[in-house]
């Protein structure tokens, strides 16, 4: 569990936004489960020290909110980035019930590496890189890790093949998480070989056409 103070923010539009970014304020929302919708702010920093720290998408954030006794559970739904500046333009907040299931994007995290690379030259295909789950706020993982060390060549990995402690994979079982694959790059010269072997020979067959042709033009 993480703590973020923010405040109650009654103005809006572009211009208060720029406004406080500038203070070093970060406007912010909170919605979700029938609750209403607050209009904050948050501490620049404090929210870059928190998002270095936390896993954004699985870590349920205590908002304490100036004015408001208790503090608003939430997860960051949304993180808006400045397209060419590395700063935080606007931060979602979805409010959580204990008791109620929410869905999630739970990070996949790969370990080891695969004898399929490491005796046969192969490549690690990273296909799905984060899953869907439906479970309490309480059963959240942190993440899915995944064992490859024994992944062989032309081996594969998929949804149903993992599980977590608690809650439901919402993925189709059938989705490729990662796999072991020939590279590319080593089946190119054997490609071009056969193409440079083909055009040779077509320059041969060219050429003995062409001889034939110009000893029955001298025959004449």
């Amino acid at each position: 569990m993480a703590t973020l103070a923010a405040r109650p923010r009654e103005e809006s539009g572009k211009s208060v936004a720029r406004r406080l970014r500038r203070e070093g304020r970060i406007p912010a929302v909170a919605y979700g489960h029938g609750e209403a919708t607050r209009s904050l702010t948050v501490d620049a920093q404090e929210l870059e020290k928190l998002l270095s720290n936390i896993n954004a998408e699985t870590t349920i954030i205590d908002l304490e909110v100036e004015g408001v006794r208790l503090p608003v559970s939430a997860l960051i739904r949304e993180i808006q980035h400045h397209p060419s500046r590395p700063i935080i333009l606007h931060v979602d907040f979805f409010q959580i019930r204990a008791g109620k299931k929410l869905h999630v994007e739970v990070p996949i995290r790969l370990h080891g590496t695969p004898i399929g690379v490491r005796e046969s030259g192969g490549v690690l295909q990273e296909v799905l890189r984060e899953i869907t789950v439906e479970c309490l706020p309480k059963d959240i993982p942190q993440g899915v890790d995944i064992d490859v060390d024994d992944l062989e060549l032309g081996g594969t990995v998929h949804v149903s093949d993992i599980s977590i402690p608690s809650g439901t994979i919402l993925n189709d079982p059938e989705l490729v998480i990662c796999s072991v694959s020939v590279p590319m790059v080593a089946a190119l010269p054997e490609e071009e070989e056969a193409q440079v072997g083909a055009e040779m020979q077509l320059e041969l067959v060219g050429e003995g056409e062409a001889a034939k042709e110009a000893g029955e033009g001298s025959a004449e």
